[in-house]
């Protein structure tokens, strides 16, 4: 991503009106917005249209924004709370099965490993694995799943983190941990086999 600065520049210059701006925008973001997205979601069409909502939240917003912070991070707390809220959304109607059937479904990558002689039985255990840690991220308490997340998938320093999330960074480490800690009981099975 380029520098926080021509991001501001390109937000004055939506805020002037200029489209071809907010497509710059757009292009410079889309696909680490989805990725982000998609990380609460695991549903690779809803992650999409979470995202054209944020930049649609963006650009209806433009005219009230204020470079106060990085334009990364208030990004990443319009994506926040639209994937949250997207989320509690689906809590309410149902419970959203993260164990699909099939690989384009569950969003898990089909795993093309260069030796064509390892066992079938191999190749099930280690889709099991990754199955079985994106389950275990998922039912992670929703700031500490975004806290996972923001530093580790999106490589957000704690700084920006903890603006983000709107708390401190000691509050963004102690998030941290309690992931990692619950992560590790979760995935003891995993990790020892």
């Amino acid at each position: 991503m380029a520098g926080d600065n021509s991001d501001v520049d390109l937000m004055v210059r939506i805020k002037r009106g200029d489209r071809e701006a907010f497509n710059a925008l757009v292009q410079r973001y889309r696909k680490s917005l989805i990725n982000f997205i998609f990380r609460f979601t695991c549903n690779e069409a809803s992650s999409e249209d979470l995202a054209h909502e944020v930049f649609l939240k963006v650009f209806q917003s433009a005219a009230r924004y204020e470079p106060k912070a990085e334009f990364s991070t208030w990004l990443y707390r319009i994506a926040s709370n639209t994937a949250l809220n997207f989320i509690r959304d689906q809590r309410n109607r149902a419970s959203v099965s993260i164990d699909a059937d099939s690989e384009k479904e569950s969003g898990i990558p089909r795993i093309d490993l260069a030796d064509q002689r390892v066992l079938v039985e191999e190749q099930l255990i280690v889709q099991e694995r990754v199955r079985t840690i994106r389950k275990a991220v998922a039912r992670l308490p929703d700031q500490q799943r975004l806290a996972l997340v923001l530093t580790k998938y999106q490589g957000l320093s704690l700084k920006e983190a903890a603006s983000v999330l709107k708390c401190s960074e000691p509050a963004v480490k102690s998030l941290l941990f309690r992931a990692y800690t619950t992560l590790r009981e979760r995935l003891v099975s995993v990790v020892s086999v």
